[in-house]
């Protein structure tokens, strides 16, 4: 399990101090996947610092399965990094050394004997499915294979975390995908708990069982991905299940506008056709969303009421039904 505490960094540029992390707290359970997301400068990349200790943070802690990794000595931290297996944007391999030699790497930094490293490489390769391309160097791999690569190298040392810093984020849709799925199927046949930094909402959407937003510093939401999706007015739901931009033109009808977010069994109901027949109006759809998230469906949508609708008892109703409503217009 990873616990962050009230995690605050604070960087001297000149004759001021810059924040880059502002009481950041959050936790992930143990084998479990969550996703840390942000714009640019919302300060991932300093939280990744102090999480492999590569910045010491000026105050909080950071806990691993019950060990402050904030609290041990500069003599103790790689031995304490080991515990993080690191996975980056771009795979940084050796391009001097094959596949092989890549993944071997930190097994020949800890000292590990010749045939357990061998071993190890051999079992790692076939866990990333390349067995196959031992011998080859990074020039004769795809971005893909570098990645797995990469990956192998991470799980080399046998760490209890997964840390993925944009790892999809230099590669192709479809590489991603088959990257983002190897790493959920590790996670499962590992146990391993795995965080993941990204600005791509879609890789949160794929694989992530809980996620935070990152915003100036501080997170602005956290929480298992069924529970932010149901917040009809969170930003994170708004960008989980997002609605296609719907203006009005001349011409359209007229009357209120709202929003509803279905979740579980009643996004598979007939719901506007009962609340057409129930209140004797129309209903006109201007946008809608489906999406799957963490196994719960989940349907957004955007619908026009007939200008004579009673709205209150419209969304009385809808609450009744278990819909969430917010008027939009």
């Amino acid at each position: 399990m990873i616990t962050v505490t009230d995690l605050r960094k604070v960087y001297r540029q000149g004759d001021r101090d810059v924040t880059a992390l502002d009481g950041v707290s959050l936790s992930v359970p143990k084998g479990s996947i969550h996703g840390i997301i942000g714009h640019s400068g919302a300060g991932k990349s300093t939280l990744v610092r102090c999480l492999t200790l590569l910045d010491r943070p000026t105050s909080g802690s950071v806990t691993i399965d019950g060990r402050e990794l904030t609290a041990v000595k500069d003599s103790e931290i790689r031995s304490a990094r080991r515990r993080i297996g690191m996975v980056f944007q771009h795979a940084n391999l050796m391009d001097s050394r094959t596949a092989a030699a890549n993944i071997a790497h930190p097994l020949e930094l800890a000292g590990a004997k010749k045939q357990v490293i061998q071993d190890k490489v051999s079992d790692l390769l076939r866990l990333v499915g390349l067995e196959s391309f031992a011998g080859a160097y990074p020039a004769q791999l795809s971005g893909g294979q570098k990645q797995r690569v990469g990956i192998a190298r991470a799980l080399a040392s046998d760490p209890d975390i997964l840390l993925c810093d944009e790892p999809t984020s230099a590669l192709d849709p479809g590489t991603t995908d088959d990257i983002l799925d190897l790493i959920s199927d590790l996670s499962h046949r590992l146990g391993l708990t795995v965080l993941i930094i990204t600005h791509e909402m879609n890789v949160v959407k794929r694989i992530c069982d809980s996620v935070s937003l990152l915003e100036a510093g501080r997170v602005a939401e956290h929480g298992p991905l069924n529970e932010v999706a149901s917040n009809l007015g969170g930003r994170l739901a708004k960008a989980l299940i997002p609605l296609p931009a719907t203006p009005l033109l001349p011409g359209d009808p007229t009357g209120p506008v709202l929003e509803l977010l279905l979740t579980g069994g009643n996004a598979t109901e007939p719901v506007l056709s009962a609340l057409t027949r129930r209140f004797d109006t129309d209903v006109n759809v201007l946008a809608g969303s489906v999406e799957t998230l963490a196994g719960r469906r989940f349907g957004r949508l955007r619908i026009q009421l007939d200008v004579h609708t009673d709205m209150t008892a419209v969304t009385d109703y809808l609450a009744d039904q278990g819909v969430a409503v917010e008027v939009a217009a």
